[in-house]
């Protein structure tokens, strides 16, 4: 889920990008490259749809990225058990091992 997730992520800014540099922050952009004035769109039309597109696309992106949020992998209670029990090992020093009766005859 988590790298579903992410690849929106990534699509989404990527889209972003694009539409963000079509547009001319002086109101030109997209519209100010058609000159004809019987077209579909007009230039006005063409300014508000790519602002729409961009406040949509901003929104999925805060989404999403919320979205990912939730999805992080995280370890369970096994991992944190583990971990616990790995640093009682490092933190607790080793016993030196006992004489053995043995060792104290050979001498």
């Amino acid at each position: 889920m988590y790298v579903t997730v992410s690849v929106l992520i990534l699509i989404v800014s990527f889209l972003m990008m694009l539409v963000v540099l079509v547009q001319n922050s002086k109101g030109g952009g997209l519209a100010s490259n058609f000159s004809s004035h019987n077209q579909i769109l007009g230039v006005r039309q063409t300014t508000d749809f790519l602002e729409k597109t961009t406040w949509t696309l901003a929104i999925l992106l805060v989404v999403f990225c919320l979205a990912s949020s939730v999805t992080i992998p995280r370890n369970g209670v096994q991992g944190a058990g583990q971990d616990t029990r790995m640093r009682s090992q490092i933190e607790t020093p080793m016993a030196a091992p006992a004489a053995t009766p043995e060792a104290e005859t050979a001498e």
